[in-house]
C-alpha cells in the first residue's frame, strides 16, 4: 500500500505540473483578437529540454528501484512460511495444508495465520481460474495441466497482517458458475490457527490429485506462527484419500 501511495502522490505531482504548464502556455501564447500571422519562431531552450528530460527520468528510475526492493521483500520466502496448495476446479476452491506427518488437512474454507508468510503454490484440475483476496493485494493465475499431463505450480508469497473475515474470489471467466466461485478465508491468531488446524482431519494425499504426492513441513507444528485466540472458526473440511 505504501508503495501504491508513493505512486499516486509522485504521479498526481507530475501531473498538476504538466497541467499549469499546458494551461499558462494557452493563455501566454493565445492568438490575440485580430491576429492572424504566424507566430514568432523559436528555436528551443536548452536548459529548459534539459530539466524535463532529468526530472522525469529521476523519477521513473526511483520509483523503479523502490518497486523492485518492494517485490524483492514481499516474494522472498521466510524459513517459516506456511505452505498451502491451493486447487481450483469449476466451481469451487479446495486448501490442502501438508503436514510434516506426510498426511495432509483438506478445507474448502482458508484458514490462516495472521502475520505469518503464506506459501501458497496454485493449480487448476479443468480450465484457468485466477486467485484473489483483494485485501491481499496479490492476483494469481492458476494453469491447468499441459500436455503430458505434468501439473504447473504457481507459487506466490504473502504475509496477511491483519485479522478477520475475507473472500477468495476466481477472476478469470471460467464458465457459467463464475460469478459463484468465491470460498471465505479467516485470518486468525496463531493460537487459533493452531487449535483449528489439531481438530481437522488427518488424512494422506490421494495419488494423482493437484496435491498428491507432494508434501511439505508446512504445518503440523504449533511453533514458529503469530499469538493466541478468541473464538474457533468453523469449517467444512474434506477428505482427499484414506486415513
Amino acid at each position: 500500500d505504501t508503495l501504491l501511495n508513493v505512486m499516486i502522490v509522485l504521479s498526481s505531482f507530475v501531473y498538476a505540473i504538466v497541467l499549469v504548464m499546458l494551461g499558462y502556455c494557452i493563455w501566454k501564447y493565445r492568438a490575440k483578437p485580430g491576429d492572424e500571422g504566424d507566430g514568432e519562431p523559436i528555436h528551443g531552450n536548452t536548459k529548459l529540454e534539459i530539466t524535463w528530460t532529468v526530472i522525469p527520468t529521476v523519477i521513473v528510475v526511483f520509483g523503479a528501484i523502490y518497486s523492485w526492493i518492494v517485490l524483492g521483500n514481499i516474494e522472498t520466502k521466510a524459513s517459516d512460511a506456511l505452505r498451502i496448495d491451493v486447487t481450483a476446479q469449476q466451481y469451487k476452491w479446495t486448501f490442502n495444508y501438508p503436514l510434516a506427518s506426510g498426511k495432509e488437512v483438506s478445507s474448502n474454507e482458508l484458514v490462516v495465520p495472521g502475520g505469518r508468510q503464506l506459501d501458497l503454490h496454485l493449480t487448476s484440475l479443468d480450465v484457468i481460474h485466477s486467485f484473489w483476496v483483494p485485501e491481499w493485494r496479490i492476483k494469481r493465475d492458476l494453469v491447468p495441466a499441459g500436455p503430458g499431463g505434468n501439473d504447473i505450480d504457481n507459487e506466490v508469497e504473502v504475509t496477511p497482517d491483519r485479522l478477520g473475515a475475507y473472500n477468495v474470489v476466481c477472476t478469470e471467466l471460467c464458465g457459467y458458475g463464475h460469478a459463484t466461485m468465491r470460498a471465505p478465508v479467516k485470518v486468525v491468531p496463531t493460537a487459533e490457527f493452531d487449535a483449528w488446524l489439531k481438530r481437522q482431519p488427518k488424512v494422506k494425499p490421494q495419488p494423482g490429485t493437484a496435491t498428491g504426492g507432494e508434501t511439505g513441513s508446512a504445518s503440523e507444528q504449533s511453533n514458529g506462527s503469530p499469538t493466541a485466540p478468541t473464538t474457533s472458526p468453523g469449517t467444512t473440511t474434506t477428505s482427499t484419500g484414506g486415513t
